[in-house]
């Protein structure tokens, strides 16, 4: 399915196979599992659980930073799992978060009080945001600092820090909207949503679909707002594998809000960046002109698909404006430019034909196995 939706592009194909071919060890190191105790072991093994996408940046990360984010990351998702969990009361709730620190250093501590999912309905969007994704930016900060990875104005800047955190949850929200509608979950600003629709679920009628979108666009615009803190914070990086471990999801988030802007599907279905797209950022975004040539690339995406009878359209333009303000660089990824998309299409072409031929010769070959077995 990956090989098919590449077919449109072929510089996507190129780069999964360089991925697959070694170019993902240049970007991800491969962990040395045999060096770490068991109980980083297991860490690790609840970390590719919890997240795939987290995990592997995370372990990609250089000595033992990679082990403090890792146990890190996995607290902070443990208390966001409590804190998310609706069917427990907030007189039981409140001494469980204020006492979570203590159960860490008992092994035998569990919670096993939950029940189904009660719908939940998120009414201070900025300070909920600020809580579980800010305050993660902000002690990410201070820990590539403290470890001497990073200057110490990157744990000292707490308002960009805080951006950082801020733009990838608002961007899972904003992706999450059919997700989250399915499993009782409303994490939309009650503020924004209720200026077009009386309930957050009817987004999802057809008969409301043009709402629907114009309170998408207000909100990936809110969220835009971000990108130049998000292009300073990265700008200050020094260490290399910190550097891709905090740009390859900005770029990742980023690539989402182009999907989603303006699209219907979001309110149907999943909108997700293809495979091939998603390896070629990981595979670009690993230094700061790089990242600014993606950036440049998915604000003009955002640009050009902006509808002038949009509500937000004006806001949408400013946003963009003050982005190219930054040092935008005008041209393509020099990784996207080595090879022309008529060679490229060739490739494909040729690739394509010897996937079939290979497809099936494999068939007639187990066809005729399975003949003379019998």
């Amino acid at each position: 399915m990956e090989f098919v939706k590449c077919l449109g592009h072929p510089e996507e194909f190129y780069n999964l196979v360089r991925f697959r071919i070694g170019g993902k060890r240049k970007v991800m190191p491969k962990m040395d599992q045999d060096s770490l105790s068991s109980s980083l072991k297991t860490c690790y093994k609840y970390l590719n659980q919890t997240s795939r996408s987290f995990a592997a940046v995370i372990q990609a990360l250089d000595g033992e930073m990679r082990n403090a984010v890792c146990i890190f990351y996995l607290v902070l998702r443990a208390l966001d799992t409590l804190e998310d969990d609706m069917t427990i009361s907030v007189e039981k709730k409140v001494p469980l978060l204020h006492n979570f620190h203590s159960f860490l250093y008992q092994p035998d501590w569990r919670f096993m009080e939950s029940k189904e999912k009660d719908r939940q309905v998120l009414e201070d969007f900025p300070t909920y945001c600020h809580y579980v994704a800010g305050l993660v930016g902000i002690g990410l900060s201070r820990l590539f600092s403290a470890s001497e990875f990073e200057d110490p104005l990157v744990g000292e800047d707490t308002e960009r820090a805080n951006s950082m955190g801020l733009f990838l949850q608002k961007t899972n929200i904003i992706r999450d909207y059919l997700e989250d509608q399915q499993e009782g979950r409303e994490f939309w600003p009650q503020e924004v949503w209720s200026r077009y629709v009386k309930k957050l679920g009817d987004f999802a009628k057809p008969e409301n679909i043009d709402l629907a979108v114009q309170c998408l666009n207000e909100l990936i615009t809110n969220a835009l707002h971000h990108i130049p803190d998000v292009i300073t914070y990265l700008s200050r990086l020094r260490n290399q594998s910190v550097f891709n471990f905090c740009a390859i999801p900005q770029v990742m988030a980023i690539a989402t809000l182009a999907a989603c802007y303006n699209n219907q599907q979001v309110f149907k279905g999943a909108v997700k960046i293809r495979k091939g797209q998603a390896v070629t950022l990981m595979m670009d975004a690993t230094n700061m002109p790089a990242v600014k040539a993606i950036i440049y690339q998915y604000m003009e995406e955002i640009y050009h698909r902006i509808p002038d009878s949009d509500p937000s359209s004006s806001k949408t333009r400013q946003i963009i404006s003050t982005i190219r303000t930054q040092n935008l660089p005008n041209c393509q990824l020099i990784s996207r430019s080595h090879y022309s998309p008529i060679y490229l299409s060739f490739v494909m072409l040729l690739a394509a034909l010897s996937w079939q031929y290979l497809t099936t010769l494999s068939q007639v070959t187990e066809d005729y196995v399975q003949t003379g077995e019998h």
